[in-house]
């Protein structure tokens, strides 16, 4: 794809504007997650695409929480990222973040597995392996309905994403651990 930023570009811009390893850590996986929906879902072509959007997707949010998704865009733009992986980027945030609700699949799939591939995540931390490799669908589905369980992961946007995407919960659920699958040891870095 003409105009797209390297993956070397991405992390460097990353890390200028994020240090903790749990943030670097969920744009890992992010990276890897949309990578993975990008081919499943015949996008094998904009998978470096997918997987920059996944990448840059709080690019703001370390230093600037109050100012999520509305920061970003003038940090890519300064950097001269093109404005359609802006919007993507950006519109993970709707409608509390940014005004432009998710249109493209991939636009819709970024927003249903960003709040999930947290609580995902937090189902693995409990397991004795650490980990989603071992992973069935009834355990997040059980914490799920926790609302207590990793409370800042919001199943109300969890499930608009299953809604946008047209998709039941449990298909978008079990399709995000098979896609964290495949990232989980690349993303162990942080």
């Amino acid at each position: 794809m003409a105009g797209l930023i390297s993956r070397e570009q991405a992390w460097e811009l990353l890390t200028a504007y994020n240090k903790d390893a749990f943030h670097l850590h969920h744009a890992l996986v992010l990276e890897g997650v949309m990578r993975y929906f990008a081919n499943e879902l015949g996008y094998g072509a904009e998978a470096d695409f997918w997987s920059r959007v996944g990448l840059l997707h709080d690019l703001d949010f370390e230093q600037y929480p109050q100012e999520h998704c509305v920061r970003e865009q003038q940090i890519m733009r300064d950097a001269g990222i093109d404005e359609r992986l802006i919007r993507a980027v950006a519109c993970h945030g709707w409608p509390t973040h940014c005004e432009w609700a998710p249109e493209h699949e991939m636009e819709k799939v970024l927003y249903a597995v960003d709040e999930l591939t947290g609580l995902i995540g937090a189902v693995a931390l409990m397991r004795p392996s650490k980990s989603v490799q071992d992973m069935e669908l009834k355990s997040v589905k059980k914490k799920f309905k926790d609302k207590k369980f990793a409370a800042g992961c919001s199943r109300d946007v969890i499930a608009k994403g299953a809604e946008l995407l047209g998709w039941e919960l449990d298909d978008l659920i079990a399709r995000t651990i098979l896609a964290m699958r495949t990232c989980e040891e690349a993303a162990a870095a942080y």
